[in-house]
């Protein structure tokens, strides 16, 4: 009746076969199964469980794989130095050390850390000794409200290991990812050339 017609054998009408169809192509299992217990839940979370060396120290920890280097280290290690900017990759305040190279941890997910070494602003100075390039900043007014100097000074500690700071121009190219709203550029420069000289 109404253009439904159904099998005398218990068949599947029309429409409970348009119903089961589309269901099943739209991956709906249409049997029941079990709800999973907290445990399951736990196991089916999503993170992922990564263990990286962070200033010399060991850390274990279970991650959402979405989480970035940068988040991990200021909100589950408390390591506060590595700045959050602009968040974008564009500012170079969150600059931190993978492996001895330089990388913007807002751009880097926490789960590539796996195994590797990190080394933030935290990290550099040896106990009370001061890094060369955090003496050097110090000496030659190398920064004005502070906001951006952590990144500043990593990038410059890492520049000066791979070699590029030998003139004033080459300086200003291998550090223009690091952005300094105040101006503070030429006791920058300055402080590079101070800590290269001292190196």
């Amino acid at each position: 009746m109404g253009g439904e017609k159904t099998r005398g054998d218990g068949g599947l009408s029309r429409r409970n076969f348009f119903g089961t169809t589309a269901a099943a192509s739209a991956g709906v299992v249409l049997t029941s199964a079990p709800v999973p217990g907290p445990s399951a839940q736990a196991a089916e979370d999503g993170a992922v469980d990564i263990a990286v060396t962070v200033n010399g120290k060991a850390e274990k920890l279970h991650v959402d794989p979405r989480v970035t280097l940068l988040d991990a280290l200021r909100e589950r290690l408390g390591l506060t130095g590595t700045k959050k900017g602009c968040d974008r990759g564009q500012c170079g305040a969150c600059t931190v050390h993978v492996d001895g190279r330089r990388v913007l941890s807002c751009l880097t997910l926490a789960a590539t850390a796996d195994g590797r070494k990190v080394t933030t602003i935290e990290g550099l100075a040896h106990g009370d000794d001061l890094h060369p390039v955090q003496r050097a900043f110090v000496e030659c007014d190398g920064f004005q409200c502070g906001f951006c100097t952590s990144g500043q000074i990593m990038s410059a500690a890492a520049l000066l290991k791979e070699g590029h700071a030998r003139t004033d121009e080459e300086i200003r190219e291998a550090m223009s990812g690091n952005i300094c709203r105040c101006g503070a550029y030429p006791g920058i420069v300055e402080a590079i050339k101070k800590a290269r000289e001292a190196d």
